[in-house]
């Protein structure tokens, strides 16, 4: 299985022979596997060359960079896994049609909502009494139409994501409360896991459309625009409620992280070393969990879902087989 490395020190990451190696800034040396590597994720300040690039490349493996306040920067990625002149033809038409647009974008803006309201009625379930966050999520979905203009859907979509960011201050102790959804930079601890749990989701999303011939930056729901790849957006939509947000939750109801493990200055609340390397392991782990699959009739892992997510999609384009984004079933 194909697995994700994180590095938070400061050093050098560079090629030795047929494998990855780190020097830090003290000298010290590590060695990364790069055997059934799918990516890396720089934390720290990392240095690398033209000579690892290209390494990498060859190996198919990706390097997502999270700069200053440990925001996304980027990515560099492999050579595509695939490459098809007319699947980026067909990706761009049904960009152009305004109907086919719209009724992708109401897809993803229905089962968006669909995932918020799973996690919802879970903790319902558990005595936070949240019939009023559950009502207004279904009130929401109601209004998604597939004839609606794409800034309506994103309203629709918006006003169930203030509903559904309610109900965390039900679900989370009294000193993660979510006032309101904060960010450049996180004012607070709840804020700065969100945005951080976020930013993971995507730069996956990233890699999984990378492995298909779809172009990243040509989207349905979210506008493309420069230096960013609007599909990631998308996608990303579908899986930040079942993968960011429930280990944020679970890591915070069992202590595994408290307000020790941020650091605020200068107006701004973020993860510390140790919080982010406790948030990853447990980001990770859900990666690699696996569930019965009830259309292959065999257990994925929740990373798997991603790929398979973009070739759902590359497959509605190239033969017109209905679409249907992203549930959880389970």
């Amino acid at each position: 299985m194909d697995r994700n490395y994180h590095v938070f020190s400061d050093g050098r990451l560079e090629r030795s022979d047929d494998t990855l190696r780190l020097v830090t800034d003290a000298g010290d040396k590590s060695y990364v596997p790069i055997e059934n590597a799918e990516a890396f994720f720089l934390h720290g300040q990392i240095d690398f060359n033209t000579r690892l690039m290209s390494f990498l490349n060859q190996r198919t493996v990706a390097l997502h960079v999270f700069g200053w306040e440990d925001y996304y920067a980027g990515s560099v990625m492999p050579k595509r896994g695939q490459t098809s002149g007319r699947t980026v033809v067909e990706q761009v038409r049904a960009y152009e049609d305004t109907a086919h647009r719209r009724r992708l974008a109401a897809a993803i803006v229905s089962a968006s909502i669909h995932n918020m309201r799973t996690n919802v009625v879970y903790y319902n379930n558990r005595d936070r009494e949240l019939e009023t966050e559950i009502a207004d999520l279904d009130a929401a979905s109601a209004r998604v139409d597939q004839t609606r203009p794409i800034d309506e859907l994103m309203g629709v979509e918006a006003t169930a994501r203030k509903a559904y960011y309610r109900s965390f201050n039900r679900i989370l102790p009294d000193e993660f409360r979510l006032e309101r959804r904060e960010y450049n930079p996180p004012p607070n601890e709840i804020n700065s896991l969100i945005s951080f749990g976020n930013a993971l989701v995507y730069a996956n999303c990233v890699t999984a459309i990378r492995a298909t011939a779809l172009d990243p930056a040509i989207s349905y729901l979210h506008e493309p625009g420069e230096r960013r790849y609007s599909l990631s957006l998308d996608l990303a939509d579908l899986f930040k409620p079942v993968l960011a947000d429930r280990v944020l939750f679970r890591l915070i109801n069992r202590n595994q992280i408290t307000p020790s493990d941020f650091d605020t200055e200068l107006g701004s609340c973020l993860l510390n070393e140790g919080g982010r390397k406790t948030y990853t392991k447990a980001f990770e782990e859900t990666l690699e969990r696996t569930v019965d699959h009830p259309k292959l009739n065999r257990k994925v892992s929740y990373q798997y879902l991603l790929r398979l997510e973009a070739y759902k999609l590359k497959k509605h384009l190239l033969t017109g087989e209905e679409y249907e984004p992203f549930e959880r079933w389970w």
